[in-house]
């Protein structure tokens, strides 16, 4: 079996799929690995790294793309789903609700396709979790991105100047992504507080040194069966906005992280409260690619509303792309191993972690 890792393509994209430490695994367990020449170059792994680990480093895309399994971080473009191997398996970040012009593509291909937005949360696919992994380092990344656009710093200082104060940060949605900016902000000295519409995680914000705001605004079934929140109803969230507006008023970080999945992120914070905002306060809206928390949030741009800058992220865990693409890496490894039979892998879609992944079979689309 042959498994092959192409170079990313994608705009700002600096992961790889498979790192050198997941490839000697694979190619101890009898796989044959074929890397692009340059893919882990922008997450500071060598070619020399991957051929040390057993791989073939290939000049071009076209032998890691005619593989039987082909692993990636960002979908394939039409072109690169166009040169996978007729009846070869796709394991990559597919966009299943909005990539209604690849999926066609890979079908023509009878390729079957993996997406691993959809790894099921259950205990068995918790080391599968692409997207808890990812989390972990937009989490912590914000909060470095926040400071470094802050007027204050962080922590409490005594300096020969006197003493300085600790900033105030503030988290919405506790998370994973949530509760390792609470973390990080915590360890940087910041004074943290945090607030999920889910009263489950309470104990989680408060472990990490943080004040949990909730009071009225949190509901019993505020939490779906999968871990994930629930929408809100319009009178919970009149309750959460009136919460939100009067202790965003002294913030000076703000780190927005929900999302609910296959939805619009909810809309959190009102151009209003921005407003009411001292100057220098800063937002870095995590859920900017899925709409924004923020009612000004413009994915991939900083904007300034009268003295308070809102950050739009996009694609945080590519900022820190050697540990991230080692997490994505330990993902995929362990998704291949659960998958692999016989030195093959087989998808199964009975199987309760392939099944809900496989958005293609055998030249099938299936519903996304």
């Amino acid at each position: 079996m042959q498994i092959g890792v192409p170079k990313e393509t994608a705009p700002r994209e600096r992961r790889v799929a498979l790192a050198p430490d997941s490839v000697a695994r694979l190619v101890k367990a009898g796989a044959q690995v074929v890397v692009e020449r340059g893919a882990g170059a922008t997450a500071a792994f060598s070619d020399a790294a991957y051929a040390a680990a057993g791989a073939t480093v290939a000049q071009g895309p076209t032998d890691a793309l005619a593989s039987d399994v082909v692993a990636k971080v960002q979908r394939p473009s039409p072109d690169e789903a166009r040169a996978l191997k007729a009846g070869a398996i796709l394991i990559s970040l597919l966009q299943p609700a909005s990539s209604a012009d690849l999926l066609p593509v890979l079908a023509d291909r009878k390729v079957t396709a993996l997406s691993l937005e959809r790894v099921p949360r259950i205990t068995r696919a918790q080391s599968m979790d692409v997207l808890s992994s990812q989390s972990t380092v937009a989490g912590y990344k914000a909060v470095l991105i926040g400071a470094s656009l802050m007027p204050k710093f962080l922590p409490m200082l005594t300096t020969a100047a006197g003493n300085i104060a600790p900033a105030k940060t503030f988290v919405l949605g506790a998370g994973v992504a949530g509760l390792q900016a609470i973390a990080t902000a915590r360890r940087l000295g910041a004074i943290v507080s945090a607030f999920d519409v889910r009263p489950a995680v309470k104990e989680q914000v408060q472990s990490l040194g943080a004040t949990f705001v909730a009071a009225e605004a949190i509901a019993a079934d505020a939490e779906d069966k999968g871990g994930y929140a629930r929408e809100q109803t319009a009178e919970q969230q009149e309750r959460t906005a009136n919460l939100l507006h009067g202790h965003l008023k002294q913030m000076d970080l703000v780190i927005t992280t929900a999302q609910i999945p296959g939805r619009p992120a909810p809309r959190l914070i009102t151009e209003a409260m921005v407003a009411d905002m001292h100057p220098g306060a800063v937002i870095v809206d995590l859920a900017a690619e899925s709409g924004g928390n923020c009612a000004l949030t413009k994915p991939g741009e900083t904007i300034d509303v009268n003295g308070v800058l809102v950050y739009g992220a996009v694609d945080v865990p590519s900022t820190v792309p050697t540990h991230a693409s080692q997490m994505f890496g330990r993902n995929v490894l362990t998704l291949l191993q659960h998958l692999m039979k016989d030195g093959a892998v087989a998808i199964d879609l009975s199987d309760e972690i392939a099944g809900p992944m496989c958005v293609v079979y055998q030249g099938q689309a299936r519903t996304p």
